[in-house]
């Protein structure tokens, strides 16, 4: 199973420039602030993403032994 990275990694990239490279400001709201928790929010579902994807790997490889039975004749 693949992970599907491309929203958190969007996530992150929005709150990065959202943090570091955006100076307005609005009356209440820090956008430094609001960038910096996108971020985090990315980075968490990002490796939330990463786990799910792993363990989900390692279920697929299971290989189950054949059941042994013994042919019967009528």
């Amino acid at each position: 199973m693949v992970a599907d990275v491309g929203p958190p990694i969007f996530l992150m990239a929005l709150g990065l420039i959202l943090w570091l490279a955006v100076t307005a400001s609005v009356a209440g709201i820090s956008i430094q602030t609001i960038g910096m928790i996108l971020f985090i929010a990315g980075a968490i579902w990002l490796v939330v993403e990463m786990i799910q994807a792993r363990s989900a790997g390692t279920r697929e490889r299971v290989v189950e032994e054949p059941v042994a039975y013994r042919d019967r004749r009528i």
